[in-house]
């Protein structure tokens, strides 16, 4: 199975940088975010990161909270995750979940891990554990064969750089800004000295989220990061009542932002 690190790490060696793309599950339904994820994957996408709706979103912007009350309001859970993590596993997709550490707990965590991996998943990003504090769940993810992605911001320091390239499998994630997810007019202008600390803590992958919305700002950020992370565009992208156009918008967004990490 190919893993995110190596999808990544492919793109890098051929002078790009890999886009990422995610998805909440259930957003605008559970059959469109499948739909939605093939058509990323169409589209060249590198990794699908699928988010997994959660009733308190500390690290989400309005545009993906929005989109999680409404799957949530659907009726989608933890099991309609793991449908859509095999749907697009078998599309072709690498496919990772994002998931607050709660829902996985609330699993059990060798179950969440087992169940990840059987569905075709290859790892899960959690926003809100701290390596410190990840050790039982790093166990169970490690002997799934899942990668652990951990966070890094620009407020971290040395040491914890350090810590978390330590804890981390397969890439780092780093937030381009303090604060949520969302779109904003430009990405922080610390998250190119972000990347570069990361690196020099041990980080073999490092890849940019939070704020990137457009070609002009994945084509930035593709200048000195492993990987371009898109989100809330995408979502905004899937709004409306006509999938059919949506589902256009979504393929030229990923069209266009993949021809930036060209760059």
């Amino acid at each position: 199975m190919l893993t995110s690190q190596t999808a990544i790490r492919r793109r890098v060696d051929d002078g790009a940088s890999a886009l990422i793309a995610y998805l909440p599950v259930g957003f605008p339904s559970l059959d469109k975010t499948i739909e939605a994820g093939r058509a990323l994957i169409d589209a060249g996408v590198d990794v699908i990161e699928l988010g997994q709706p959660y009733s308190d979103p500390s690290m989400d912007g309005p545009v993906i909270q929005q989109a999680c009350v409404q799957a949530l309001a659907q009726g989608v859970r933890t099991d309609d995750v793991f449908r859509t993590v095999e749907a697009l596993a078998k599309a072709g997709g690498v496919v990772m979940t994002m998931s607050y550490y709660n829902l996985i707990f609330t699993r059990g965590l060798d179950r969440y891990a087992r169940d990840l991996s059987n569905a075709g998943g290859v790892g899960v990003i959690t926003p809100d554990l701290p390596p410190e504090e990840g050790s039982e769940w790093e166990a169970a993810s490690r002997q799934a064969g899942l990668e652990q992605t951990y966070l890094v911001a620009p407020s971290s320091s040395e040491e914890r750089l350090r810590l978390i390239c330590e804890h981390t499998r397969g890439w780092v994630y780093a937030a381009s800004t303090m604060g949520v997810t969302g779109e904003r007019a430009s990405v922080s202008a610390a998250a190119r000295s972000l990347v570069e600390r990361t690196r020099q803590a041990g980080a073999q992958l490092c890849c940019v989220g939070f704020g990137v919305s457009n070609a002009e700002q994945a084509r930035d950020v593709a200048s000195y990061a492993d990987g371009v992370i898109v989100g809330s565009a995408f979502i905004r992208a899937l709004g409306g009542s006509d999938f059919t156009a949506a589902r256009r918008r979504l393929e030229t967004l990923a069209s266009e932002l993949r021809e930036a990490t060209l760059s």
